[in-house]
C-alpha cells in the first residue's frame, strides 16, 4: 500500500513538469509493471461498463425518483472508474515514453539475480518499457585474486568472474558499466558523487 502511494505521488510530480530530470528507484517487478498491466485491464473493463450504461440510457423512458437516484450513484461509480483508468493510462504513458523515460537495471553477479533480471527484462519488453542499459554492481577487483586474501574471498572472485562473463553474454552491449564493491551503500550526496566519478569519470568521458 505504501509503495503504491509513493508511486502515485511520483506520477503527480512528473506530470507537474517542474524539473528537468526525475530519478526513481523501484523494484523492477513492482508497481511499474502493475500499472502497465492494469491499464489494459481497466481499458477493457470500463469500456464494457460504459457501453452498457449507454445502452441502458437509450432504452430508459420515464424513471422514478428512486431510480434516478440509483442511476446517479451508478454514474458516480463510473466516473470514479474512469478517473482510475485515466490515471493508470497516464502512468503507463510516462513509463513507456521512449523520448522521456529510460530504465536501467542494476545487476549483481549472482545466479538468482541474473535470472530475475532476465525475467524482469522480458516483462518490460512485453509492455514496451524502454530499457536503456544494465549496470553491474558490487564487483570485486580481479587483482585481489593474486594477493594474500582468505580462501572464501578467492572463491568469490572466481565465482564472480564466471557470472560476469554470463552477464556480458546475456545482456551484451547494453551493459553500460561496472561498479566495484564500495565500503558502504550509496546513500547521501558524497557517495552519489563518488559513484558518478567511478561510472562517468566526473563528466570527462
Amino acid at each position: 500500500m505504501e509503495e503504491s502511494a509513493i508511486f502515485d505521488a511520483v506520477v503527480d510530480i512528473v506530470v507537474g513538469g517542474e524539473y528537468d530530470y526525475y530519478i526513481y528507484d523501484l523494484v523492477p517487478l513492482g508497481h511499474a509493471l502493475y500499472y502497465l498491466s492494469m491499464a489494459k485491464v481497466y481499458d477493457e473493463w470500463i469500456n464494457r461498463i460504459t457501453k452498457l450504461r449507454e445502452e441502458m440510457r437509450q432504452h430508459e423512458e420515464m424513471v422514478a425518483r428512486i431510480k434516478r437516484q440509483k442511476t446517479t450513484q451508478e454514474d458516480l461509480v463510473l466516473q470514479e472508474l474512469q478517473y482510475i483508468k485515466n490515471r493508470i493510462n497516464q502512468s503507463s504513458g510516462i513509463l513507456t515514453d521512449r523520448q522521456k523515460t529510460a530504465f536501467f537495471f542494476v545487476v549483481v553477479p549472482e545466479e538468482m539475480i541474473i535470472l530475475d533480471t532476465q525475467k524482469a527484462a522480458q516483462l518490460f519488453a512485453k509492455f514496451d518499457v524502454p530499457i536503456a542499459g544494465y549496470v553491474v554492481n558490487r564487483v570485486l577487483p580481479s587483482d585481489l585474486a593474486g594477493q594474500d586474501i582468505p580462501a572464501y574471498l578467492q572463491n568469490r572472485i572466481k565465482m564472480q568472474g564466471g557470472y560476469l562473463q554470463e552477464i556480458d553474454k546475456t545482456f551484451g552491449a547494453q551493459v553500460i558499466g561496472r561498479v566495484p564493491e564500495l565500503e558502504r551503500d550509496v546513500t547521501g550526496l558524497a557517495m552519489i558523487e563518488k559513484l558518478a566519478g567511478l561510472m562517468y569519470g566526473n563528466g570527462r568521458h
